[in-house]
């Protein structure tokens, strides 16, 4: 078994002027092919008048996951980073990272999916933004 933190962010698409962004992070125990436990999940709202660039989507990551009380090595997929080199994106953070590889990330990855998108639209309604 080995612990990952699973991160997806909803939103990164301009509406009424400004991009409104809600990051998941989900704290996870897992095998290769099975989410063993969650052992946390963290949200974090984002605000910008500009599109994100590879430097703040690693901020906002970073800001999010900083909020858990769990070591485990950092999960996206690529399309987070652009499609950009994993080495590339691993020497920008502060803590193990890696594209999603194994069936229980990429479950996990659902689940922080879930969780931001759910949020996001609550945001959207609670903002009263369509």
């Amino acid at each position: 078994m080995f612990d990952i933190i699973a991160v997806d962010i909803s939103g990164r698409h301009k509406v009424n002027d400004e991009y409104l962004m809600v990051c998941a992070a989900v704290a996870a125990s897992v095998t290769a092919d099975h989410i063993e436990k969650i052992n946390q999940i963290t949200l974090r709202t984002f605000r910008s008048k500009s599109a994100p660039d590879i430097q703040s989507v690693v901020k906002m990551i970073e800001t999010t996951v900083s909020e858990l009380q769990f070591n485990g090595t950092i999960v996206t997929e690529a399309g987070d980073f652009y499609n950009k080199p994993q080495w590339l994106i691993n020497s920008m953070f502060t803590r193990d990272f890696k594209y999603q590889e194994s069936l229980s990330e990429r479950r996990s990855i659902e689940i922080a999916h879930h969780a931001s998108l759910s949020s996001r639209k609550l945001l959207l309604k609670e903002l009263e933004i369509q």
